[in-house]
């Protein structure tokens, strides 16, 4: 997704469209990868690491960029980098050890470990390990942007809901995403091992899986001298210093610093080794068990014909993905330490240049676009109940040159523009269309696979 195709008015920034079919091991498959990432790091998207593992050997690995702009220090295959929502995969595989070891089962009641959580005596392990628990939502507080900025503990953070009435009965459906499930099991972790929850993810899963290279923020210094910086997009073109954040405001759900090695290492060390017995390294690997759980996407993928697990994470600063091909055996990581989610893209078209399967690179216009050529300034569009925030009205805003979709929270997006009426939110890396009459004039617009309508008062000026 995010990506347009190519016209004769664009310029490619990889060159063309390649078929993958057509290109050797190797060298060529090396230089075709360096090339399709190429465009997102000079134009301030991607920086960071990727590396590509097929039939347990390394294919292709790189590193883009700096780790730190203001001392110009590159980013090594030996950076650490924050990689959001994919902690939730290094939580759950200690929750599987600590099962493994006959101390907690997947029917074990929450009441049992934390008895201040309400509804706690209803909710299972298998309920947080499958974002089934119903318990609310951290992140969605009103004070979350505050809590983010002092340091916490996974006992404050569920401090923070404990009281709350649980949304819907556990386990009777899947909310996107359950943060406050993740918080909730790095507090099992410490009260079931008695260490902090850095030292029992070291203890259970960091140590065994031979992940030398990974962390949990605890605001610390843990994640040392190598830790990446995290930036922003700024306007259209720029970068700069990301908000900071205590990432120990996180705990479970993000807080890990990782390098690209070590997540492959993981994903060996679940599918292929014994970090977990039988019975729990079947809830991850069965393609037949739930679709969303235990750290993973988990189903069938129409681009690579084959069942894909996959997870994405972004915090502010970072954005990261990871695939697992089970029948290529094949493993993509794309960690960057940029708020851009440009890494699925680069993810899923690095895993079909290692098969040999069509792509399509990046094309921008060069120079670009000027905001005021786009004739969509203060237009409002209305998306239906199914959009990301439902109901939510979009309205484009033109700064200088620069053109941006406010969003309900008030939050700005930069829009690269392809063309007149294609775009690419930069933040998000998602594609923009506008819809326009015979006139010219835009009468709706789609994001992503959503449409949304001009509103009401607008058509008829």
């Amino acid at each position: 997704m995010g990506k347009q195709i190519a016209q004769t008015n664009l310029l490619v920034l990889a060159s063309g469209a390649f078929s993958g079919a057509a290109l050797a091991q190797g060298t060529a498959v090396t230089e075709a990868i360096d090339r399709y990432v190429a465009p997102y790091v000079v134009t301030n998207n991607f920086s960071g690491q990727v590396l590509v593992r097929r039939g347990g050997k390394t294919i292709y690995e790189n590193s883009f960029g700096e780790a730190d702009r203001d001392r110009h220090v590159p980013n090594t295959p030996r950076t650490r980098f924050h990689i959001a929502s994919l902690s939730m995969q290094l939580t759950s595989a200690a929750v599987l050890r600590l099962i493994d070891q006959d101390k907690l089962t997947l029917d074990t009641r929450v009441s049992e470990i934390v008895p201040a959580l309400r509804g706690g005596d209803r909710i299972t392990i298998r309920n947080l390990l499958e974002q089934r628990s119903g318990i609310s939502d951290i992140n969605a507080r009103g004070d979350y942007a505050q809590i983010l900025q002092q340091r916490q503990t996974p006992a404050s953070l569920v401090g923070y809901i404990a009281g709350d009435s649980l949304l819907f009965e556990p386990g009777s459906k899947y909310v996107h995403e359950e943060h406050s499930a993740f918080n909730l099991l790095a507090l099992i972790l410490e009260r079931k091992t008695g260490l902090s929850f850095p030292r029992a993810m070291q203890q259970l899963l960091f140590g065994p899986a031979g992940m030398s290279g990974s962390a949990v923020d605890d605001d610390a210094g843990s994640c040392g001298d190598e830790a990446a910086r995290g930036y922003a997009p700024s306007g259209v073109t720029g970068i700069t210093t990301a908000q900071m954040i205590f990432w120990s405001a996180k705990a479970g759900n993000a807080s890990a610093c990782t390098t690209a090695r070590d997540e492959a290492r993981f994903v060996e060390a679940i599918f292929h080794g014994k970090l977990l017995g039988p019975a729990t390294r079947s809830l991850v690997v069965d393609t037949a068990g739930v679709s969303v759980g235990y750290g993973w996407f988990r189903r069938q993928n129409s681009r690579f014909g084959e069942f894909a697990f996959t997870l994405s994470g972004r915090s502010p600063g970072f954005a990261s993905h990871i695939i697992y091909l089970p029948r290529e055996d094949l493993t993509v990581v794309v960690l960057s330490n940029i708020y851009a989610s440009v890494p699925s893209d680069i993810a899923y078209d690095v895993a079909a240049i290692a098969l040999g399967r069509p792509y399509q690179p990046l094309a921008l216009r060069t120079p670009l676009l000027p905001a005021d050529s786009l004739d969509i300034a203060t237009r409002k569009f209305h998306f239906g109940a199914d959009f990301y925030q439902p109901n939510a009205t979009l309205t484009f805003e033109k700064n200088g040159r620069e053109m941006f979709l406010r969003w309900p929270s008030g939050e700005l997006t930069p829009l690269i523009p392809i063309d007149r009426d294609h775009l690419i939110d930069r933040a998000y890396w998602e594609p923009v269309h506008i819809i326009r009459d015979a006139s010219g004039a835009p009468t709706s617009m789609t994001y992503d696979r959503f449409t949304a309508s001009l509103v009401a008062a607008q058509l008829i000026q």
